[in-house]
């Protein structure tokens, strides 16, 4: 019986969501004024996560869109750290309103639920609710209108897609997400694309090479880099309390690494 509640402990710990209870504390005790607004566009209310940076001055925004497991804890802690940075961050809950209650990610009881539901969304919902949070927040007073996107896992491949549909970023930041393979859509992009991959990650690595050749044929800006040692998800694995030194190391470069980049925009 203890083997087996041991297993189940066990099993229960490697969950994102339950993996998140440190990052919940840890949003629980930030200074920053962070809050949650609707933005409206025809049908849909996109439910989104905002935290403001302590600073006199005007500032650039950085929008995230979250990992499969829709908007978690450990997304909204990711905004809280860029605000803690200099930045407004702005996180949509891209799966507002598509539970049986018409709720959002919270409504879904699960990782496995909200993977499912995550995985069926339409792209063109997807770059309406993006679109529709980025006019909100340029109109925000202490927005200095400069925009960027950051994206984790799948939100890291709808941030290379995004990339394709929009003209108004300064820079979009994939967190081991795949490109588009259509070369159409990626002659579209007119921003630098930043990648941050992970050396233990076939799936996704497998398909730079690729990548890298179309975009430069293409004559688009794309620069990727490979963390040694590294896994999947490697941004909030490297943060957890358990967290292997491969990961920590990872996460650490990336997260200097994104913000000199920001800093250009």
């Amino acid at each position: 019986m203890r083997i087996l509640l041991a297993l189940a402990l066990m099993v229960l710990a490697s969950s994102p969501a339950f993996a998140q209870e440190w990052a919940k504390k840890k949003l629980e005790g930030s200074p920053r004024h962070s809050e949650w607004i609707t933005v409206k566009h025809g049908a849909r209310e996109v439910k989104s996560f905002v935290v403001y940076p302590e600073k006199k001055e005007r500032a650039a925004t950085v929008l995230i869109i979250h990992e499969i497991f829709g908007l978690t804890d450990w997304v909204r802690l990711v905004a809280d750290e860029l605000a803690a940075n200099g930045y407004i961050a702005i996180a949509p809950d891209l799966l507002s309103g598509m539970a049986q209650n018409k709720g959002g990610t919270e409504s879904f009881g699960g990782d496995d639920n909200a993977r499912k539901a995550v995985s069926q969304l339409p792209p063109e919902q997807i770059t309406g609710d993006l679109d529709a949070v980025l006019k909100y927040v340029v109109k925000i007073p202490a927005s200095n209108g400069k925009l960027a996107v950051a994206g984790f896992c799948w939100g890291g491949s709808q941030t290379f897609r995004y990339a394709t549909n929009c003209d108004d970023i300064k820079s979009f930041h994939v967190f081991y997400g795949s490109a588009p393979t259509d070369e159409t859509a990626l002659a579209k992009i007119n921003a630098p694309v930043y990648g941050y991959y992970a050396e233990n990650d076939a799936r996704i690595g497998a398909t730079l090479d690729a990548t890298a050749m179309q975009m430069s044929k293409l004559k688009k800006n794309f620069v990727p880099v490979t963390y040694a040692g590294a896994g999947h998800g490697f941004m909030r694995a490297g943060q957890a309390p358990e967290a292997n030194q491969a990961n920590k190391a990872a996460r650490a470069a990336s997260w200097q690494r994104m913000l000199r980049l920001l800093k250009a925009i």
